[in-house]
């Protein structure tokens, strides 16, 4: 006589999958609302009480923790001592698991209070699931609905060798040891503590391979965290699948546009991870034309991301030029049909906000784990240290300067005017090279410009090139043990110097 217990929180599918196991000779043992289905579907079922001899209590806290359970479960079946066991206690073996777990994950999206959540903690469920993971050998365990019509595939066919077992069993692990995890962490967010835990166990549920990594002769996949990641605010709607690099750059252009959601239509372009154009305008075709005349040749093939809805007339001007993805949070009438004449693009609708977490850096298996760098500027914490106050329109060419520099590789140089981005110098050795690219960049328009520096100057060079090439306000951290030398320069060059004290790396 073979055995299934069968306990579930999802009954997606359970019942015609009980329905083939009964057919197939097994003898179905279940409890609580499992066996309500499975009854009302017409099956015969073996009450969990009635096969321990032992009533469920505690409110149903206890049903499934009990010898005459485990004992079927865990007796290896190559082994003479535990037949014995089994005969001498009268316990028949089980042979087939079937548990899926109370949803504590999607419950702490909830607003539930501490003691209702802890009640969704599944206690029996992923003791049943690492028992019958434990005796793989003997026994097959299945955690996801989605397995239900191979698993019976597999029994139909004989086809229920150790390979499969292992298999299914590896994705028990696992299934426990993300529910342990999203416990953990959710436990730990509500202490109200500042500091990460002690240990941390951050878990990622694996989305799909990607065509290939930062080269085509890496591989790489994609891997999801939780509900709430990045990933799921981004839905791809038109063109070939998002590759590796296409994600790392899209998450970049995603997080400046970010940045100017409450002001008026904005326009990124992202190369590389650096933002090569960035400009406010009165429309969202006004903001993208302003954006791309920041740097135009390194816009050929980057990612353009706006903050409005695309409208017909932006997407008539986009399709001027090969661009890897364009993304915007919506798409005007009319707009879709335009874009998608371009076959070798994608598209993405993004969902704001986006979620912010831990940033975490692996390095050879280690992880370093920093907050996000989300400070905003208050104009009200700026210190001018050279020249006098600037005048509004010149403080926000400042503010748009330094917020757009927070998303530039270190060492980073911004120059604007106009809310208009005229020049980037990105990931330099040295600040002054990273000036001298930014003023390259923009070229003649420097004259009344803006320029913001992600760290302090540590030498006056810096500003004796913007001076030089007429920039009119400059706006950094300051923090350097020269700050009264680079300051006396800007006195004597007519810069008013803003010192905002936040840096802003970004390795």
């Amino acid at each position: 006589m073979k055995y299934a217990l069968l306990s579930t929180w999802n009954k997606h599918g359970l019942v015609p999958f009980a329905k083939e196991l009964y057919q197939l000779g097994y003898r179905l043992i279940s409890t609580g609302g499992t066996r309500a289905v499975l009854e009302e579907a017409g099956l015969p079922v073996i009450n969990v009480r009635d096969h321990t001899g032992f009533p469920e209590i505690l409110d149903g806290r206890v049903k499934t923790l009990h010898p005459r359970i485990f004992g079927g479960i865990l007796a290896r079946r190559n082994r003479t001592s535990d037949q014995e066991t089994l005969q001498a206690h009268q316990i028949p073996p089980i042979d087939l698991v079937v548990v899926n777990l109370y949803p504590f994950e999607e419950k702490s999206q909830e607003n539930l209070r501490e003691e209702e959540l802890l009640e969704y903690i599944d206690i029996g469920g992923p003791s049943l699931v690492r028992a019958a993971a434990k005796n793989y050998p003997d026994v097959l365990v299945v955690v996801d609905p989605l397995d239900y019509p191979r698993v019976l595939d597999a029994l139909k066919e004989n086809r229920v060798d150790l390979a499969f077992r292992r298999e299914l069993a590896l994705k028990a692990f696992a299934h426990t040891a993300r529910y342990d995890a999203v416990i953990h962490e959710t436990l730990s967010r509500l202490s109200g503590k500042d500091e990460p835990p002690d240990c941390l166990i951050p878990t990622f549920r694996k989305l799909h391979p990607l065509r290939y990594g930062e080269n085509p002769h890496q591989r790489a996949w994609a891997y999801q965290y939780r509900e709430a990641g990045f990933l799921a605010h981004v839905n791809p709607l038109w063109g070939k699948p998002l590759s590796y690099n296409n994600l790392v750059d899209l998450y970049a252009a995603l997080r400046l546009t970010e940045e100017f959601l409450s002001e008026g239509p904005t326009c990124v372009i992202v190369k590389h991870t650096n933002p090569c154009g960035v400009a406010r305008g009165e429309t969202a075709l006004d903001a993208y034309r302003r954006a791309l005349e920041g740097d135009p040749v390194s816009a050929f093939g980057g990612i353009v991301s706006l903050n409005v809805p695309i409208t017909r007339e932006l997407a008539e001007v986009l399709n001027e030029m090969f661009l890897e993805i364009v993304a915007a949070p919506d798409f005007e009438e009319g707009a879709w049909e335009i874009l998608t004449r371009k076959k070798n693009r994608r598209i993405v609708q993004v969902n704001y906000p986006l979620p912010h977490t831990l940033d975490y850096r692996v390095l050879g298996g280690d992880l370093l784990v920093q907050e996000e760098d989300r400070t905003v500027l208050d104009p009200e914490n700026l210190e001018v240290v050279a020249g006098e106050m600037p005048d509004q329109e010149t403080l926000q060419d400042l503010i748009f300067a330094y917020t757009v520099v927070k998303h530039v590789k270190s060492n980073a140089i911004v120059v604007a005017r106009n809310l208009q981005i005229l020049g980037v110098g990105a990931g330099q050795m040295n600040r002054v090279r990273a000036v001298e690219l930014a003023l390259m960049q923009a070229g003649d328009k420097t004259r009344d410009a803006v320029l913001a520096s992600d760290a302090f100057f540590p030498f006056p060079d810096s500003i004796e090139r913007a001076a030089e090439a007429g920039i009119r306000a400059v706006i950094q951290p300051g923090g350097s043990v020269r700050d009264p030398e680079v300051i006396a320069r800007a006195k004597e060059l007519g810069i008013t110097l803003i010192h905002t004290g936040v840096r802003h790396f970004r390795h």
